[in-house]
């Protein structure tokens, strides 16, 4: 892609991820995001509108939104999309590349929250029963499952995990979160217990170079990818009569819910998830309230229907 975008284009586009790796210590798959983003609106700006990128104005990128949302991009890719270009056009005004910013003007686009879908009870206690082996594999993927549930975990904090993170003792685990920011993540008698067996049994039939520090292996002895990770539980979900899309970090939305509904404190489970703000958690509060009254009117109409059952039996 970049052999088709012009000189300058490919200049000011290295420029800024360089700036981003330096600065703001992206994550590799971020700065990808980042560099896709900006590749599609140059190769947009050159190609369609046959523009040189330094000529950007508001007018242009409205087109382009324009043709985004034609060609069927979701609402939260344009969103990102958008920040990625004023983001860009910013560090280019900013570093002296442009004398003015051309999209000071272009107000950010607001994301449409939805609010998180989660797992029941019984879902999840499918999911995690469906691994009902005693094979090394099984054990360690009964672990992960446990664990990326009881702790609220993100796949990428999961899949790092070395084992001196983890004290089974205190039943707690060292988290490297976003931004590289550290937390204490707990979890609960039934993650112990399955993370105790993998370590004793599971572990040390995988492991292959004694220095071999990751907590969760794959048959070659190495560290067990996200992919991997995401594969499980996809599997599991079938195994468990699930046909809705179920990944890993629905399992810690199901944490963040069934905290909040089972009394826990905000700010407590702000922490415990790792979130810098706490408007990110509050909108499980949302779903605990939406989840709650759904129930009582689920009940509400049982007890109508019994009432009226009764009635109609004593009338006739």
């Amino acid at each position: 892609m970049d052999d088709l975008l012009s000189l300058p284009s490919r200049q000011a586009l290295q420029a800024y991820l360089r700036w981003l790796q330096a600065e703001r210590n992206l994550s590799p798959y971020t700065l990808r995001n980042y560099q896709n983003d900006l590749r599609s609106f140059f190769g947009y700006v050159e190609e369609q509108e046959g523009r040189d990128i330094r000529t950007v104005d508001r007018h242009l990128l409205r087109r382009y939104l324009a043709a985004l949302r034609a060609g069927g991009t979701v609402p939260g890719s344009i969103v990102r999309k958008v920040s990625t270009i004023r983001c860009f056009y910013r560090f280019l005004a900013r570093e002296g590349h442009l004398e003015r910013n051309p999209l000071a003007g272009v107000d950010k686009i607001k994301k449409e929250r939805r609010l998180p879908s989660f797992l029941t009870s019984k879902q999840l206690l499918g999911i995690i029963g469906a691994v009902d082996g005693d094979s090394p594999k099984d054990l360690r993927d009964r672990a992960i499952l446990e664990l990326l549930y009881a702790a609220g975990l993100r796949l990428s904090e999961l899949v790092v995990l070395d084992i001196g993170d983890l004290d089974l003792r205190q039943r707690e685990v060292r988290v490297l979160g976003k931004g590289k920011k550290e937390r204490l993540a707990l979890f609960g008698r039934s993650a112990e217990a399955a993370l105790d067996r993998y370590l004793r049994e599971g572990r040390p039939a995988l492991v292959q170079r004694p220095r071999e520090r990751a907590l969760f292996l794959n048959r070659q002895g190495g560290r067990l990818s996200a992919r991997a990770v995401q594969i499980l539980l996809r599997r599991c979900a079938l195994k468990a009569g699930l046909d809705e899309r179920v990944f890993p970090h629905l399992l810690r939305h199901t944490f963040a819910t069934h905290m909040l509904d089972g009394g826990a404190d905000l700010r407590v489970v702000q922490e415990l998830l790792g979130h810098a703000s706490v408007a990110s958690t509050q909108i499980y509060t949302h779903v605990s309230e939406t989840e709650k009254r759904k129930r009582y009117l689920e009940a509400f109409y049982n007890q109508w229907r019994s009432q009226r059952r009764r009635r109609s039996q004593g009338e006739s």
